[in-house]
């Protein structure tokens, strides 16, 4: 299996992610994540195909707490393997059990997106005592039903493109025009094709038969979730040309989530982070202080 490092002088121009770098080891790769500020953990989960970069909105609005976010494996400042068969749903999970355990993260109010939800609440649903909260942004729990066409042609377009264009599915996903500069970032930890194993990986990893490995860890999400007695968010954004109007699905299974209020993040896309950051990370700090509640 070969091992890519980062190139970090592609990071350098990056003005607005200024924050120290942090790295663990987990089977002989390197994490990168971000740690920043004390008080209550908030661990943050991206997706695909972006990385930890995705969550620098929030940090200044969440200056009251500890926001960690990792790069997955293959992403940001992390190692990148060669091949996307090198990826898999098992190679993610147990990075993330990694990840918690040699932080000693407990008491972790949990925010995911995208793949970082199928990650993510999978990882709750194994270790429940380790979480307060969790915000749900546009993400899904799939199952192993028959893919849509629609998804069906992404992952073609995954799987046989020459160098996947990060920074334009990015562009794509989104609702508002991005920067240049915003997309060279996210573009940045790819240098070339060699990169790119994980982020071709994730979409062809959305299982698409019930039989697939990564069904039963999210099964056992749904069945956690169902039964979930702490606090809940769901916030998904009103222009999500991927994952739109799946937050009715969350607000039917998760219980607690309906003690909040029903909150839409407007005129943004599918990485509502990028585009509403500090709108959303202004929703999290008041969800943390009880007060979004219902009267």
């Amino acid at each position: 299996m070969q091992i890519l490092k980062p190139d970090f002088t592609r990071f350098q121009t990056i003005k607005d992610f200024s924050y120290q770098e942090n790295f663990l080891d987990f089977e002989g790769l390197q994490m990168h994540y971000i740690d920043e500020g004390q008080g209550e953990t908030i661990l943050a989960l991206h997706g695909e195909p972006t990385w930890s970069y995705l969550y620098r909105k929030f940090i200044p609005v969440l200056k009251n707490y500890r926001f960690i976010a990792p790069d997955f494996i293959g992403f940001g400042k992390s190692d990148k393997i060669v091949g996307r068969k090198n990826y898999s749903f098992d190679l993610h999970f147990r990075s993330l059990e990694n990840f918690i355990k040699k932080l000693d993260l407990n008491d972790i109010t949990l925010v995911v997106q995208d793949w970082g939800g199928l990650l993510g609440l999978s990882l709750l649903a194994k270790y429940p005592e380790k979480f307060k909260r969790v915000v749900v942004l546009n993400t899904f729990l799939p199952t192993g039903k028959k893919i849509s066409l629609p998804f069906k042609l992404w992952q073609i377009f995954a799987k046989y493109h020459p160098s996947l264009p990060v920074g334009g599915i990015v562009q794509y996903a989104s609702y508002q025009k991005l920067s240049k500069e915003v997309i060279a970032a996210y573009n940045a930890p790819f240098p070339n094709k060699e990169h790119k194993g994980g982020a071709v990986a994730f979409p062809l990893l959305v299982p698409g038969n019930p039989k697939d490995p990564a069904v039963k860890p999210m099964k056992k999400a749904r069945d956690v979730l169902s039964k979930w007695g702490k606090p809940a968010l769901v916030l998904f954004s009103d222009k999500d040309k991927v994952l739109g109007g799946l937050e009715k699905f969350f607000y039917r299974l998760i219980p607690t989530s309906n003690e909040q209020e029903k909150i839409i993040i407007k005129n943004a896309g599918h990485f509502l982070q990028e585009e509403k950051g500090e709108e959303i990370a202004t929703y999290i700090d008041r969800f943390i202080k009880g007060e979004l509640k219902i009267k």
